[in-house]
């Protein structure tokens, strides 16, 4: 889920910001490096990568994010892989309140990043001829997108997956946004559970953007839809797709969708926001929330090193067969970000230095997050924010390592 009413473009993508406060910066939790999480499950094994790298070969990484973490970002967790092996590391602080230290293996809300898992169960049943990209909405959800000029017989499922569906952005609503996203709202609402069909309704109390095809405008609304094809198409549930087509075959085992759960599995920093802008400097922990609120737009929780491996093997064509792989990397223009385009929940940026890249960036109340490969898959960096308030620093880490 991006938080559409702070939305930044460009490298850093679709995800949250606001205005920056301060943290101030701490060692590396001593406990995430002993390989195993208070709960006992594996981290990355020397089996999985028989090399570490060290922080020598990424000094200009760890610098942008101690940049941050100066800058105001409580904690920042990364890692990357590359031909040298795996490097993990943390700056700053993980909770506020007892001053401990960010993890490097924290588990976090990626956003939508999990546009890319949903993208690629769309993707995983069309090559099994359960639907076409080119289907209309109104064939696997009939009569749900009417009203206001919606109309779900012109929209296709591969505009829904690229964003050219037209479908206002539920997140914009302003209602919606105050009773779910700031302020009082938000602290009171946070528990709320609520089902796919609300967001859906709220999207669907505004005319259209655009015509269905004439270009692309992120909406949230498009991946809310998409998870209820996966349902309707699958006769079960998103969460369940999702888990037996993607996480247990990867053993991405720090990878969960939270369901209506309103806790982050440990080990986890906490989550802030600036949920008041009329209050600059006030802080909040808002790492309770019901992830249903979320959805298929951006609910699931996971790790950078379970990022990584995801993208490796979607990347890799381990996911997907070419033809819908290639379909996933067909892009259209984002208006406005000429260094990035979006295929079907995956984006392709450049670099500073004119590196391409392709994975998603995240943005939720309280949590900001990128994961990036380059094409091959044998250079990746996936990192992520416990705050949600200075997305465009977000950009210089991913410079940084692809370019420093």
């Amino acid at each position: 889920m991006a938080l559409r009413k702070r939305t930044k473009t460009g490298v850093v993508g679709i995800v949250a910001a606001a205005v920056a406060a301060t943290a101030f910066v701490a060692p590396a939790r001593a406990e995430a490096d002993r390989g195993t999480d208070r709960t006992g499950a594996d981290r990355v094994s020397a089996d999985e990568h028989p090399r570490a790298s060290t922080d020598k070969h990424h000094r200009a990484t760890r610098r942008a994010m101690e940049a941050a973490v100066r800058a105001g970002t409580p904690g920042v967790a990364a890692q990357a892989r590359d031909a040298r092996g795996v490097w993990s590391s943390a700056v700053g602080v993980g909770d506020l309140e007892s001053g401990a230290p960010r993890g490097k293996h924290d588990r976090f809300r990626v956003g939508s990043i999990t546009k890319s898992f949903v993208a690629t169960v769309l993707l995983q049943m069309e090559a099994e001829g359960k639907l076409d990209l080119d289907d209309s909405v109104e064939r696997h959800l009939p009569g749900l997108v009417r009203g206001n000029g919606n109309d779900g017989r012109r929209i296709t499922v591969r505009q829904l997956l690229n964003h050219t569906s037209g479908l206002f952005d539920y997140l914009a609503d302003e209602e919606y946004s105050k009773t779910y996203l700031e302020g009082d709202g938000y602290l009171t609402h946070r528990y709320d559970t609520l089902p796919p069909g609300k967001h859906v309704a709220v999207a669907l109390s505004h005319k259209p953007l655009f015509e269905p095809g004439a270009k692309h405008s992120y909406s949230n609304t498009n991946y809310i839809l998409a998870g209820l094809i996966i349902e309707r198409t699958g006769g079960r549930t998103y969460e369940a797709e999702v888990r037996d087509r993607i996480i247990e075959p990867l053993k991405l085992k720090t990878t969960v969708n939270p369901g209506n759960g309103i806790h982050l599995p440990e080990p986890s920093s906490r989550g802030y926001a600036k949920l008041f802008p009329s209050d600059p400097d006030r802080i909040d922990d808002i790492t309770e929330m019901n992830g249903s609120q979320g959805w298929a737009d951006g609910d699931i929780i996971s790790t950078t090193g379970d990022l990584n491996r995801f993208y490796d093997a979607l990347l890799r064509g381990r996911l997907l067969p070419p033809k819908q792989l290639k379909a996933m990397k067909t892009t259209v223009a984002v208006p406005g970000a000429p260094d990035m385009a979006y295929g079907l929940g995956l984006s392709r940026i450049k670099t500073s230095c004119g590196t391409t890249l392709w994975g998603h960036g995240g943005g939720m109340v309280g949590w900001l997050s990128m994961a990036y490969s380059t094409e091959d898959a044998r250079h990746q960096l996936s990192y992520s924010y416990n705050a949600d308030w200075d997305g465009e620093s977000m950009g210089a880490i991913l410079d940084a390592e692809y370019c420093e």
